[in-house]
């Protein structure tokens, strides 16, 4: 019997005696995912696939890359290093690329191509560059002064930016530089997306091409309304006193407005966006034929949502789609246009899964495209010459991404044909016209591996093969590398809830083991997924502990009944569905039940401190890093979308924040984060301090000078981990060595 038992720990641990992974070689060059990419795009010409990769010294360095498809050559295309040697970015930079999850990052985070293929605008540390793809090194500088959200117009006449809160072309058949915008100072931005819209709405531009070069549409907001917040900008060798114009939960937002503006004359004329001003203007696109202007307009409370089309001659305009919810109306960028006028696809949850929709230009709908028991996470493109529509979504597992083909007739539409191979993780890229796509696959045993493949899914040939041998950087750790298990429970209304677990080095099933649960558990994410993994969760498995993670109710890539449970009340049905897990893992023989501690950032914190303060008796310990406190600290679209205002749902604020329940905080807490964070308000961590002092509970703290609201870069993030691994290690293993 000992024996067996060997045996099985044996299987399910790995060899004991292969090398594991430490903290310093996770922060270290090269990435132990191998050589990554990003930003993976197909020349228009289609004869090669571009992609951003970290140069080997320096994973956060990019520079951009080819594949040519003809003789399927990999190499080098722009140096980053030589373009600027060295970068200094602009405050509005800093921000903008905090907004975007790239702090981290150096070098070429952007491109766009040129509609025929032959030159690419490259931003780089406020500069903005064309290359000809025949001629790399003599890149030209074409405007520079910390330059924004650069484009190349549809039709390559233009290159446009934003620059001083203005919107610049340059015409590119004379080089002349011509300035669009003239008012945008102070309180008064064009071109931009303000911050609430590039925080939460996915809005990455604030101005859009005309199909035909003819114009641009463009947002121009006032900022003034919003509410001057001042905080502290605490970094190691002064301190900053920043006035931030925030929009907490019930503050008042920009005033917005939609204007079209010619590149040729400067002429500017104004799009009504209707009588009431308090909305979010969320999306703006052009039909095909460029004859219309379409715009989505958000009602405050987020219940309803317009297509609007404009006459871009006579500025005449008319609803063509009006989206409501008892909850709120999702924002998407799912909408396209088809040739010949023959309609949009419109992304819609109206059956409770999102599906696609086909519409005529006057907002008449034809037909479904997709329907059933399974939801689409995005479209990816479309192919009008043989009547075919690509998608990714998790139809076959909700833990899965994969790619898949649709009738653009609507036929077949419960019966979507998988083109993606392999249980796991694909990211898909389809060239414009949908011949040939580019798919990154993992799953928990294999980093991503890229292959070019035609559009049923045959392979051209490998991108980046990314083979785990041993010349591989995570070869030397393949060994003692851990099998990630996959399951379900279910909540309290009979929902399904997905799990991952991790099980030990070692694993006998006849020891107990203490718990590292990982939690994010707010809306808008997924925490169980099959890819390829997050190595700190598999160094506190190598560790030792049972690694654990649980999507609750709310998370993202669910039918809205599951993502809607969270109305009005956030964390109370998150709490009981993680409960629920706790409860299951203590039955386990394996899992010791006094021994369980969680983890979280940012929503993760506050369910970290949710959990605490609600459940000291089930939970050992916590690690809380950049949490929100109280949900009235934190922004407006985000926050109104779940819990309205805090003055129409006043009882739903006290009972979704922490301080309601912090008399039931017992268990030993680690309290971390950036003091420069302007996203979750360093306030919302000073106030929990005081609140805990105030009750007289003991607690630790660890705060990181001009960290903001991701404490990026290598040697911080290593100091944070580190701190999280000796927390779980000393109030869990107090006897490890």
């Amino acid at each position: 019997m000992r024996f067996i038992l060997c045996f099985l720990a044996l299987l399910a641990g790995g060899n004991a005696a292969a090398e594991k992974l430490t903290l310093d070689r996770i922060h270290a060059d090269p990435s132990l995912s191998g050589p990554g990419v990003r930003s993976l795009k197909v020349s228009p010409d289609g004869a090669r696939v571009t992609f951003l990769r970290g140069r080997d010294d320096n994973q956060f360095q990019l520079d951009l890359w080819e594949y040519n498809l003809k003789d399927k050559s990999t190499h080098r295309l722009v140096d980053s290093k030589i373009l600027v040697p060295d970068e200094n970015l602009s405050d509005a930079e800093k921000a903008r690329r905090e907004r975007a999850r790239t702090a981290s990052l150096k070098g070429i985070l952007s491109y766009s191509w040129s509609p025929d293929g032959k030159q690419l605008l490259v931003p780089i540390a406020g500069n903005l560059y064309l290359i000809d793809v025949s001629k790399p090194d003599a890149a030209r500088m074409v405007a520079s002064g910390n330059v924004l959200d650069p484009k190349i117009s549809p039709k390559g006449r233009y290159v446009s930016f934003v620059r001083d809160q203005n919107l610049f072309v340059i015409d590119l058949s004379n080089n002349k530089e011509r300035q669009l915008t003239t008012d945008g100072k102070g309180t008064i931005h064009n071109g931009e997306a303000e911050f609430v819209a590039q925080e939460e709405m996915g809005q990455t531009s604030g101005y859009y091409w005309a199909p035909d070069d003819s114009a641009i549409a463009y947002k121009r907001y006032d900022d003034a309304p919003v509410p001057v917040v001042k905080r502290f900008e605490i970094y190691a060798d002064r301190t900053d006193v920043i006035e931030q114009r925030y929009p907490a939960a019930g503050d008042p937002n920009v005033l917005v407005q939609l204007k079209i503006v010619s590149p040729v004359s400067g002429e500017i004329r104004n799009v009504d966006l209707g009588a009431e001003q308090d909305i979010y203007l969320v999306r703006a696109d052009w039909s095909a034929n460029g004859k219309a202007l379409l715009f989505q307009r958000q009602s405050r409370d987020q219940k309803k949502l317009e297509l609007v089309s404009v006459d871009a001659a006579t500025l005449a305009q008319r609803v063509l789609i009006t989206e409501t919810s008892p909850t709120w109306v999702s924002i998407f960028d799912d909408l396209r246009f088809l040739g010949n006028d023959q309609g949009f696809i419109w992304p819609s949850e109206r059956s409770g899964r999102k599906h696609l929709y086909l519409y005529d230009l006057n907002g008449k709908l034809l037909h479904p495209i997709s329907s059933g028991e399974w939801g689409i996470d995005k479209l990816l493109a479309v192919d009008e010459k043989n009547g075919r529509v690509f998608v990714q979504s998790n139809r076959d597992a909700v833990i899965d991404s994969q790619t898949y083909a649709l009738k653009l007739d609507g036929s077949g539409a419960d019966k979507p044909t998988r083109i993606t191979e392999g249980d796991g993780w694909h990211d898909s890229s389809f060239s414009r016209n949908g011949e040939v796509f580019v798919d990154t696959w993992s799953d928990p045993d294999t980093p991503p591996q890229v292959s070019i493949r035609r559009p049923d899914g045959k392979m051209i040939g490998w991108l980046e093969h990314n083979e785990l041998n041993a010349n591989h950087p995570y070869g030397k750790y393949k060994d003692a590398h851990l099998r990630t298990e996959y399951g379900t429970l279910k909540a309290g209304d009979g929902q399904t809830l997905y799990y991952s677990m991790i099980k030990p080095s070692g694993f006998s099933p006849v020891k107990k083991y203490p718990v590292y649960l990982s939690t994010y558990g707010g809306p808008h994410a997924q925490h169980v997924a099959r890819k390829w993994g997050n190595f700190f969760d598999q160094y506190m498995a190598q560790q030792g502990f049972v690694v654990w993670r649980l999507d609750n109710r709310g998370s993202f890539r669910r039918e809205r009944a599951f993502t809607d449970a969270n109305y009005l009340n956030l964390g109370k049905v998150e709490i009981e569905d993680q409960l629920t897990g706790i409860e299951w893992l203590g039955k386990q023989s394996y899992v010791d039940a006094k021994r369980i501690g969680v983890f979280g950032w940012s929503y993760g914190g506050f369910m970290t401190l949710r959990l605490l303060a609600q459940a000291s008796d089930k939970i050992a310990m916590g690690v809380s890093v950049a949490p929100v406190t109280d949900w009235a600290l934190y922004d407006t679209h985000y926050t109104e979308q779940f819990m309205s205002t805090p003055k129409a749902n006043a009882a739903g604020y006290v009972s979704a924040g922490v301080y309601s329940h912090l008399d039931g905080l017992k268990s030993p807490l680690l309290l971390m984060h950036g003091m420069a964070d302007d996203n979750v308000l360093f306030t919302n961590t000073t106030r929990m301090i005081d609140a805990l002092v105030s009750r007289n509970v003991r607690f630790e703290l660890m705060t990181y000078p001009g960290g903001k609201h991701g404490i990026a870069g290598r040697a911080p993030q290593r100091h944070v981990y580190g701190n999280i691994e000796a927390f779980f290690k000393k109030n869990l293993m107090p006897d490890a060595k």
